[in-house]
This record gives C-alpha cells, structure tokens and sequence, in this order.
C-alpha cells in the first residue's frame, strides 16, 4: 500500500450520484471534473487490440471516486504502493482502480527530481516529470511512487490532485457514500490562498 508519511493533503469520496453535491460545494473543481471523468481519456489505456477493434463485451465505466489534493514538501516523496483506498468503504478486499487520473496544480521553479514512476511487477514501465497543468492518467493495478524534489526555495510544496476511478459492481456501489470528506481541512480555501499569494503563479490549468 505504499507510505504516505511526508504526504498531507485532504480527500473526497464520491459516487455519479453525489457528483452534484461536490460541484455545489466546491464550484472550481467543475471543469477540473468534466474533464478527467470524461470516458475518452481512458481509452488509451486498453489493450492495443480493444483500441483498435472493440471489445467483445463492454467494460463497466467507473462509478465511485476518491479525490485527493496531495501535498509533497520539498526533500519528501512518497513510496511505491497500488492505490486501492476504497477497498474497506467498498467491502471488495483486492479492489484497485480502473485508472487513476493526475493533474499537477503547483510544481516549484527550478526542482530537480519528484518524478512519477510507474510499475508493473516491479519492472519500471514509464517516468513522467511533473510540470503545471500536465494531467497525466495511468491503469489503477500499476504500482507506482514519486521521488523527492530538491533544489527549490525553502519552505516550496508541491500540489496534485489526485483521482482514483473505480467500477464497483451494484451490491459494492451501495456501500460506497455519495459524497464523503475525508478531511476537515478546507481544500477550497487552500487553492484560494494559493491563488491569492503575490507571485505565487498559478494553481494549474486543464491541458
């Protein structure tokens, strides 16, 4: 399951029923979500064959969501794990995600390292370099962790949102909550505050 230790941040469940309560509450994450729920951008990630001639039968769409703004300090990374965070809500013991979307909202100046890299079987598959606005999805059974950044200015975090798409057949949907925060912590008025910082640049744009 990976390490979380230098990691802070908060969280949301949600399912496509408890979608509009999210957006009701937290405006801002509107197009953020329209975009990464959309089933086009994981189509990528099938097998070669389905890309090209389809399926036989059809695979079920994600319906439960775990949504979570991850805070990394400079000097801290986060070890190699495979997301399953609503195993225990879902009662399904080895569920993993369908897919997992990643968007970097706030990458330091002038860092090195705090790749993501990513795993099958312990065998790298692919690295991908952060930078804002980069919304990278990968498949949920990938193991996968991020390496430390050094080299910025005191004090310099770095921002993602990160979201695991699960598809949980009905009987382990219903366990699930419509919409759940997982944190008091107030994630909409962390982006304000980032947004309000002088020369704080953006908090990251949909590519």
């Amino acid at each position: 399951m990976g390490t979380f230790q230098a990691s802070r941040g908060f969280a949301f469940i949600f399912t496509h029923e408890g979608r509009a309560t999210l957006e009701a509450r937290f405006p801002f994450l509107v197009p953020y979500l329209a975009h990464v729920l959309d089933p086009i951008h994981a189509t990528g990630l099938l097998p070669w064959h389905e890309r090209l001639w389809g399926s036989r039968r059809e695979r079920p769409a994600p319906n439960a969501f775990y949504l979570n703004l991850l805070l990394l300090d400079a000097g801290r990374g986060v070890g190699r794990h495979i997301d399953a965070t609503l195993q225990e809500p879902s009662g399904v013991p080895d569920a993993t995600p369908r897919h997992v979307s990643v968007l970097y909202l706030q990458v330091p100046e002038r860092v090195r390292g705090g790749e993501l890299r990513l795993l099958q079987n312990d065998t790298p598959v692919g690295e991908i370099r952060p930078r804002e606005g980069l919304l990278v999805h990968f498949r949920g059974d990938l193991q996968h962790e991020v390496r430390p950044f050094t080299g910025s200015q005191e004090g310099a975090t770095r921002a993602s949102l990160v979201c695991e798409q699960y598809a949980f057949p009905p009987e382990a949907l219903a366990r699930i909550p419509a919409f759940r925060i997982q944190s008091k912590a107030g994630f909409a008025a962390y982006l304000d505050h980032q947004r309000e910082q002088p020369g704080g640049g953006s908090v990251g744009t949909l590519e």
